[in-house]
């Protein structure tokens, strides 16, 4: 199936970091250059060989951050440039865990090099291929689907704070400002194993596709998303005021966004009452909750001790709960699960006093 694809994408700096701890790539899977958007919105034709988006958000202090979510979306497009892609959703889905696993194995072996020890990164990929779009998630930067003017999150944020709010421990609105916001279960980099979180959107004419990470969605609302998306008079106009209002509110963290809006007879036409979730389908989810953390969390404003093992450490950008393989929040249904949901609650709760009184 042949389709059309408009393209942008932007990463900013922010207005308080002075070094870019996020990537972005853009590109055809089988071709070994990136597209690139810094001229403005491409118009790209996806074939069967499909179209490649990947937004990464480093983490690790000083440059580290930097050189592994580099090495993350560049792993990717490699991977994806030596195999075609066939076959049915089932062994696409396993080709893209093939990739991320790649990806993650290369982070962890440049992690041994001095000054890198502890970097990881967070993933979100999309493939544009058949007609489909494959979403891949690793961390808590995000994708989400613009669709006759209404917006809606694909991932689902793989953190501290989203699994307390799927276990009724803790309201959307204080998650945000919870000192806990930035723990994250699971990263690129930081274990020797990771599974994504992989579902298949089926794609419908005129179908908005945002890729970004959580400087742009800690600072900007879902319903302004859609609005500015909606309103801007190209894709990359969009990425353009995405970020600066970002920065107008503050712009602690880097900012990147990435667009892609698809078209052409191939593609159904949504007739408007369509639901999202009647073309959407998860594929597999991440590995579910087993063991209780190995140590504290990390918060910027949660002092937390040494970490247990050389891939536990990492700043504020997108912190690590160490020691735990993390299950699709949400989707706690046996005893053992909603056990290990409130051991992670009590340790929480006991840190967080623990401190308080330590510092009094």
């Amino acid at each position: 199936m042949i389709f059309d694809a408009k393209v942008a994408g932007r990463s900013d700096v922010g207005s308080v970091r002075t070094n870019n701890e996020d990537s972005f790539v853009v590109a055809d899977p089988r071709e070994r250059a990136r597209i690139d958007t810094s001229s403005g919105t491409r118009d790209l034709v996806v074939s069967g060989r499909g179209l490649l988006l990947a937004v990464s958000d480093g983490m690790g202090g000083a440059e580290a951050g930097e050189v592994a979510s580099a090495i993350v979306v560049e792993s990717l497009h490699r991977t994806f440039a030596k195999a075609p892609l066939e076959g049915d959703e089932d062994s696409i889905a396993a080709f893209i865990d093939t990739a991320v696993s790649e990806a993650n194995r290369e982070v962890i072996e440049s992690a041994k090099q001095p000054g890198r020890q502890g970097m990881g990164a967070t993933l979100t990929a999309v493939l544009l291929h058949a007609g489909n779009a494959y979403i891949a998630e690793v961390g808590d930067s995000r994708a989400y689907v613009v669709r006759g003017r209404r917006i809606r999150q694909m991932t689902k944020d793989q953190s501290f704070v989203q699994l307390l709010i799927d276990a009724g421990a803790l309201s959307p609105d204080d998650a945000k400002v919870s000192p806990h916001k930035n723990v994250i279960l699971q990263a690129m980099g930081q274990k020797a194993s990771v599974t994504p979180a992989v579902g298949r959107l089926a794609l419908r004419r005129g179908d908005k596709l945002l890729l970004c990470s959580d400087g742009l969605t800690n600072k900007v609302e879902d319903t302004e998303i859609a609005d500015i998306v909606d309103a801007a008079a190209t894709l990359d106009e969009a990425c353009a005021r995405l970020i600066a209002l970002a920065n107008e509110r503050g712009g602690e963290d880097n900012i990147t966004a990435v667009l892609a809006e698809v078209e052409g007879a191939a593609l159904a036409m949504f007739d408007g009452q369509e639901s999202v979730t009647h073309t959407y389908q998860l594929v597999h989810d991440y590995v579910e909750v087993t063991s209780s953390p190995s140590s504290t969390p990390r918060s910027p404003s949660v002092p937390a001790p040494a970490p247990s093992s050389g891939h536990d450490e990492v700043n504020d950008e997108g912190d690590l709960l160490p020691g735990v393989s993390a299950g699709p929040p949400g989707d706690l249904k046996t005893r053992p699960q909603q056990m290990a949901v409130a051991a992670l609650i009590i340790g929480a709760m006991l840190y967080v006093l623990y401190t308080a009184l330590r510092d009094r």
